[in-house]
């Protein structure tokens, strides 16, 4: 099942989405600090019988935020409404999970008939003292901060999640039943956070704030399951529903995928409407289908000005890193918002030779215009970094981006290949764009090794 991604431009702000499948719409909302990406394995299942739309809501994975000073959970439901709207996909069923099950919930009670049927996972119903327990020192500031310590922060808050409920009280009274170590797992999340930073605690709020949307008994409303799994703490705030609408039913299953099945049949049971048709998405960026040899997946691309040529970023950069104009920038195979090698990458120039070219025809572009490589030995100056137990991996991107301002190359720290810097470079926030484009950039030796082939 193949997953395509895609930006629409919505009151002038950026929504990025993704889709998969067949069949009748089905929006998807992703829960906080996550993005669209965590429905990736359930769109591949689901899109055997629905069209999977999944937008990022405002500030997480790749849309725009908002620009709302106290952002509440009416403020979302109103963007994810317009995105409905600018779609033409309405009335709609759909599916959230915790964050995305509140905003789906605020959405359902104002506007009923954009909707045909709600599957609402987790849905909390709070009192204020459990306000106060996720509140601020549940969504603590944390800010870019000189050496990477927030990184430190932000892997071993995720990381601790899955051990304590709420991660901040560690417990044996708040331990979670489905503990782990995974560093691949974590690192799913914590890539989803490094794309919001700090502003993650915008949107966690919101959905925390936000009050018990459940329609009256009596009011006019799509058919909704309530459901959730044994071992989610939010499973137990079904308890204080109080009377449903009519058409609406609550139930717990064993574990995930037994409620992700329920959540299925009781959708079938709602599925209606004509096949999804082409969707609107931006002229100007996006994401292009590209088979080569070696590589079938997306390419991540942006136009700026009167395009002319195809620029191409350097090993371990992504797009929007140089100061171009008058150019379509994309980001290659293993770097940025692209997909992998289907394989292992190629150390062949002409693999990496076949991806452009193919852009560039889909464009009708024939200049290619390149950033120069960073100089040193290309096994040193990209090192694996491939997530780790404890995230040092993290770091070690921080101090590679932080001291490749200082020396050239990086890991020659000496007087002898000292550099002049700017140092407004080495300001937190703006390393923090070269921090995440090295950590996405699993191909960047490959590229770098391919590039001195050429």
């Amino acid at each position: 099942m193949k997953i395509t991604r895609h930006y629409l431009t919505i009151n002038g702000r950026r929504v990025h989405y993704r889709r998969a499948g067949k069949g009748p719409p089905l929006l998807m909302v992703h829960q906080s600090p996550r993005s669209s990406s965590e429905y990736e394995p359930l769109m591949q299942e689901w899109g055997a019988r629905f069209t999977c739309i999944a937008p990022d809501l405002p500030g997480f994975g790749h849309s725009e935020p908002l620009g709302i000073a106290n952002l509440t959970i009416e403020d979302i439901a109103d963007s994810l409404m317009a995105f409905v709207d600018a779609l033409g996909i309405g009335p709609v069923p759909a599916y959230g999970f915790h964050t995305g099950a509140i905003v789906l919930m605020s959405a359902v009670r104002r506007f009923p008939e954009k909707f045909t049927a709600l599957s609402a996972v987790g849905y909390p119903i709070l009192n204020e003292q459990e306000r106060e327990i996720l509140g601020d020192a549940y969504i603590p500031p944390n800010p870019a901060k000189p050496f990477g310590e927030h990184l430190v922060w932000m892997w071993n808050r995720i990381l601790e999640q899955s051990w304590y409920f709420p991660w901040y009280r560690q417990d044996p009274k708040t331990r979670m039943p489905f503990a782990h170590d995974n560093p691949e797992l974590v690192a799913l999340i914590v890539d989803d956070m490094l794309n919001c930073n700090d502003a993650y605690r915008f949107g966690y709020r919101a959905a925390i704030e936000a009050q018990n949307d459940i329609p009256a008994a009596d009011a006019e409303a799509p058919p909704a399951l309530l459901n959730g799994y044994v071992g989610d703490p939010l499973t137990v705030h079904m308890e204080r529903t109080g009377l449903l609408p009519k058409g609406w039913h609550k139930s717990t299953q064993a574990n995930p995928l037994e409620q992700r099945a329920a959540s299925l049949d009781f959708l079938l049971t709602q599925r209606a409407g004509d096949e999804a048709g082409p969707l609107p998405e931006d002229g100007h960026q996006g994401f292009l289908p590209v088979k080569t040899p070696l590589f079938e997946g997306l390419i991540h691309w942006r136009a700026s000005g009167d395009p002319k040529r195809l620029h191409i970023h350097a090993p371990g950069k992504e797009l929007g890193m140089a100061d171009v104009s008058d150019a379509i920038e994309i980001d290659m195979p293993g770097h940025g918002l692209a997909d992998k090698w289907k394989g292992a990458a190629p150390a062949d120039w002409q693999a990496w030779q076949d991806v452009i070219d193919a852009v560039a025809a889909h464009f009708g572009i024939a200049k290619t215009s390149f950033d120069p490589p960073a100089k040193g030995d290309i096994d040193r100056l990209y090192p694996d970094l491939s997530p780790s137990r404890f995230g040092h991996h993290l770091t070690e991107a921080w101090g590679i981006v932080r001291a490749a301002h200082i020396f050239e190359p990086w890991y020659e720290a000496n007087a002898a290949y000292a550099v002049d810097f700017d140092p407004s470079d080495l300001e937190p926030e703006r390393l923090v764009i070269e921090h995440r484009a090295l950590i996405r950039a699993v191909s960047a030796k490959q590229l770098a090794m391919a590039l001195s082939n050429k």
